[in-house]
């Protein structure tokens, strides 16, 4: 049967990620990467619509692809699926008619289906139309059993363990776009862990809204406690590394656990505290069980090594100088290895979007900006301490101009959002792990040397 060749655009967070390498896993064997537009069948864009920029995003990638793409001698199917659809659902259809497809978040399961229906009326006869609509007949009865596709570099891949979120945030539009948590059965979880391994991922992060929270939903009880020790005694594991953890489950019992786990587990804690006042906390809906400070004081009892990364939110309606004040101090004071400073965006259906005392969009820029520069200042010091040491550096992907350099990143430099480490050495493959010296450092990357 012909191959189908997808052009493939994944916005947004690593979950989104995760299922859209699900979608093209349904394709089975007969999927081929496709490097540009021209080489394509289908392209297949999931979109993200957490906040205004997103948006934005995504419906600028969708009037460029389809711009793109028109007049061509055979043009692709354009997909497109995501969260942009789950809020926008009537509007899109009727604004971008370029789109040959819309496929919800809760259709993505069986998109392949929606694709052989679309294709029936004009193309019954084409070989893309028989090869879909097979694989889309053989999904149904059986779900695939052999590997993801990863679309990320070879060493790492996420392991998405929950979907949906219920806390209530009075900001977010996740419970919304994407309902309640609804947790992974464990075992499901870890034999996919196993086949990610399979193919040489030396790396999991697990990813979901809240990873505290995982099992939560379960009837059986299971929780996070017991995925974690199930995953860290797989063999092929190296590194395993938690994503978005709410600062509620910062407890000292589950501290206590995680040092139990072994060299696995990377002393890597990203929290998002979102705001370090307890008035603007409660106006966003945020109830922690100790005070930001406490929390970070209390990790880094449990692993004075931590890596603490943080997301906050300057601008929130309310928030004065005094309140912004106290976010400086905290920052200064935490020393975070990463920072995330994100103005407010009042977002339609929440509701942050309705209290009355927003803050100017020029006052929330700048007060990101002066986050920022003292953020930078402090990953430039801390950085800087690594000098002379050696660490292991986990080889992401050659460097596309020099043939002896790689991109790659040590424990405390999650995938895609920390700075990098770039590495010189001969005959590197990505997806290993090597020792390296690191020999300079800049505000947010590492610069390392390996002798092998």
């Amino acid at each position: 049967m012909k191959n189908i060749s997808v052009y493939t655009v994944s916005l947004g967070c690593p979950k989104n990620l995760v299922d859209t390498e699900n979608m093209l896993t349904q394709l089975r064997d007969y999927y081929t990467p496709a490097s540009t537009l021209k080489e394509a069948d289908i392209v297949l864009i999931n979109t993200c619509a957490f906040i205004r920029p997103a948006v934005e995003e995504s419906i600028e990638i969708i009037l460029d692809i389809a711009h793109d793409t028109r007049g061509m001698p055979e043009k692709p199917l354009l997909v497109v699926s995501g969260c942009l659809l789950n809020r926008y659902q009537d509007e899109l259809k009727l604004e971008l008619p370029e789109v040959d497809l819309w496929v919800s978040y809760r259709q993505q399961a069986s998109w392949l289906k929606l694709v052989a229906d679309k294709l029936s009326s004009k193309y019954r006869s084409s070989p893309l139309y028989q090869v879909i609509s097979s694989i889309s007949e053989s999904v149904e009865k059986n779900q695939p059993d052999h590997a993801r596709v990863i679309s990320t570099d070879p060493g790492y891949a996420y392991l998405k363990i929950s979907e949906g979120c219920s806390h209530k945030c009075s900001f977010c539009l996740i419970p919304y776009l994407r309902g309640p948590q609804l947790s992974r059965p464990v075992q499901d979880i870890v034999s996919e862990a196993k086949t990610l391994l399979d193919q040489g991922v030396k790396e999991l992060c697990l990813v979901a809204q809240d990873v505290l929270a995982y099992g939560r939903d379960l009837s059986h009880g299971f929780g996070l406690r017991e995925l974690l020790a199930q995953l860290a005694e797989l063999p092929e594991l190296h590194w395993l590394r938690l994503l978005y953890l709410h600062p509620s489950g910062m407890t000292s019992d589950f501290l206590r656990f995680l040092q139990e786990i072994g060299p696995k587990f990377l002393p890597y804690f990203d929290i998002p505290f979102q705001h370090i006042n307890s008035e603007i906390l409660s106006r966003m809906n945020r109830y922690p069980q100790d005070e930001p400070v406490e929390i970070v004081e209390k990790i880094r009892e449990f692993f004075p090594q931590a890596a603490l990364r943080t997301s906050l939110i300057v601008g929130y309606p309310g928030e004065t100088e005094s309140h912004f004040q106290q976010l400086i101090d905290f920052v200064q004071k935490a020393e975070f290895t990463h920072l995330g400073v994100f103005p407010f965006y009042p977002e339609e259906g929440t509701l942050s979007a309705r209290q009355s005392v927003q803050i100017a969009e020029e006052q929330k820029m700048e007060r990101q900006s002066v986050l920022m520069s003292v953020q930078k200042e402090i990953s430039f010091n801390m950085l800087k301490s690594f000098r002379q040491t050696y660490q292991d550096v986990l080889i992401d992907k050659r460097h596309p101009e020099w043939p002896t350099l790689y991109k790659g990143r040590v424990w405390f430099q999650a995938p895609e959002n920390d700075g990098l480490t770039y590495i010189s050495g001969h005959d590197l493959c990505p997806g290993e792990r090597v020792s390296a010296q690191i020999v300079d450092s800049t505000d947010y990357d590492l610069q390392a040397l390996t002798y092998g």
